[in-house]
């Protein structure tokens, strides 16, 4: 069988859900964060123009699948011509497509050239241009070459690379620069991965609008809303397992119990907490079962006392209620009157002594039921009583031995009154059930942990089937009673010997051997 896991607290699972949840929002805004920095980054970086040419992509001639992104940024853009300057491909619309003599006024990207386009107007009144080219040779020397351009940009005189007769205005903007307010153009001369020479213009923006790039870059945390939500949802639903599924369990057994049905909640799982709720169920649910077993047969005692009560009362009634009649209806002969009247008494006088002890015994079951304790010796209580109890005990034919220490007191808290009675039982239950001859012996026994009393005879004993039940009420049955008991004698004793915290129990004997009953008597305080 397999070994259930130790189940944790709620606490400990609180905790680890917690450490658990916080920890992995933590990763997940570190890796939010890392790709911020790195998509900022990629916004923010210059661009790239050789790597572009150098990527896998573009070696191969799928100029499509460059990213465009990594080389040139968000905004940038390429076309890519042939040698003979035949368009192959462009990135993005905003760049336009240039014939063979736009391509050549397009600069270099990042050779340093600097060309600007300046008007005038001639001695004779004639509009004029000046183009000025500013460029650094091989070796870091300024170079400037000048040409003059009439109204129609014919050359004049001078001369500017690339060198024509005559320019269009799109070449004069693409030459210098002026095409757009918001982008500006590079050239770039390669070869493709096949090592066809090719062309490259390059759209990248003028200005770099570090705001924007920052709020572009910034969208990335709106990722934060949903993946939180998701991650809370995915607690939310580990915890509601951990708890619903045992509760419901829980909840299950409850309505069974309620219903009447066994039940067992104790591997009702979940956390130790419910677990242990699911155990301390059990235990209530094993309380109830006996306790309504036991209301079962204190309801049956009860009915049962009740039939037994008016069997005893019954008998006794009926004889003194007949008798009564006869006399009174003159059916009885004087010679016979005498003997009638005392059938009555000694009837009237034996119901007279059951209700005593039907009250008796109620008095025990009351929960207003205290003993008045005083602080006596044992020894002497026991002697006492017992003289008072010779002059009976003698007038019936038993012999009587006693063994109750002389040399030292026993001091012990009893109620004098109910301690009596107690004895009282046990002394008639063995008058009534055994013949004269019978020997008693009343023997304590004190000790360091307490005194035995022992009250015992040579009689008949007490017959195997009734010794189990002893000292339940009415338990000796019609045996009892027809030797003129309540069967409630006993019952009685034991209720009182218990409030005084004392224990009684029947020792074992064979049948004919005699009874011998052992209460145990603990140390006084």
């Amino acid at each position: 069988m397999k070994k259930n896991k130790k189940s944790r607290s709620i606490w400990a699972l609180l905790a680890r859900y917690y450490l658990l949840f916080t920890g992995l929002l933590a990763l997940l805004f570190l890796g939010l964060f890392l790709v911020w920095d790195q998509y900022l980054g990629l916004l923010l970086s210059a661009p790239d123009p050789q790597g572009l040419t150098g990527s896998p992509a573009f070696l191969r001639g799928e100029y499509g699948s460059v990213d465009t992104l990594r080389y040139l940024g968000a905004k940038g853009g390429f076309a890519v011509y042939d040698g003979s300057g035949t368009w192959l491909y462009t990135s993005t619309d905003a760049l336009p497509l240039l014939d063979e003599g736009e391509l050549a006024c397009v600069p270099l990207y990042a050779s340093g050239e600097y060309v600007r386009l300046t008007g005038f107007t001639s001695p004779q009144g004639e509009q004029r241009w000046l183009l000025t080219r500013e460029s650094y040779d091989e070796d870091q020397h300024p170079r400037t070459q000048v040409a003059v351009l009439d109204d129609s940009f014919r050359l004049l005189e001078g001369a500017v690379t690339p060198v024509k007769e005559q320019y269009t205005s799109r070449e004069l903007d693409y030459l210098t620069n002026q095409w757009s307010e918001e982008y500006e153009l590079g050239r770039m001369e390669t070869v493709g991965g096949q090592g066809q020479p090719l062309t490259l213009i390059f759209l990248l923006p003028k200005y770099f609008d570090y705001q924007a790039a920052a709020q572009k870059a910034g969208r990335v945390w709106l990722l934060a809303i949903p993946l939180y939500f998701g991650v809370a949802l995915a607690f939310i639903l580990l915890l509601n397992r951990h708890f619903r599924q045992p509760l419901a369990r829980l909840d299950q057994a409850i309505r069974k119990l309620g219903a009447g049905e066994a039940v067992s909640a104790a591997s009702c799982g979940g956390p130790a907490e419910i677990e242990a709720l699911g155990r301390s169920f059990d235990a209530m649910a094993a309380r109830l079962a006996q306790s309504q077993a036991e209301t079962r047969r204190l309801e049956e005692q009860r009915i049962q006392m009740l039939t037994d009560i008016s069997h005893d009362l019954k008998t006794p009634i009926t004889v003194i209620a007949g008798y009564a009649d006869a006399i009174r209806d003159g059916k009885i002969s004087p010679e016979e009157l005498s003997r009638y009247l005392e059938t009555i008494s000694r009837k009237a006088k034996g119901l007279s002594g059951l209700i005593q002890q039907f009250y008796q015994y109620s008095q025990t079951q009351h929960p207003d039921f205290r003993l008045e304790r005083v602080r006596v010796d044992l020894c002497e209580y026991l002697r006492e009583y017992l003289a008072d109890k010779y002059g009976e005990l003698d007038l019936a034919g038993f012999a009587l031995e006693v063994e109750i220490p002389e040399s030292r007191p026993y001091p012990v808290r009893l109620d004098p009154f109910q301690l009596g009675r107690a004895l009282d039982n046990l002394i008639s239950n063995a008058l009534r059930h055994n013949p004269p001859g019978t020997l008693l012996r009343v023997t304590l026994s004190p000790g360091e942990e307490g005194a035995r009393l022992l009250l015992e005879d040579n009689g008949r004993g007490i017959p195997p089937q009734l010794r189990q039940d002893l000292f339940t009420p009415f338990a000796v049955g019609d045996q009892s009673r027809s030797s003129g008991g309540s069967g409630l004698g006993l019952a009685i004793t034991l209720k009182i010997l218990q409030a005084h915290g004392w224990a009684i129990r029947l020792l074992p004997r064979e049948e004919g051997q005699g009874t011998a009953f052992e209460i145990q008597i603990p140390p006084s305080l």
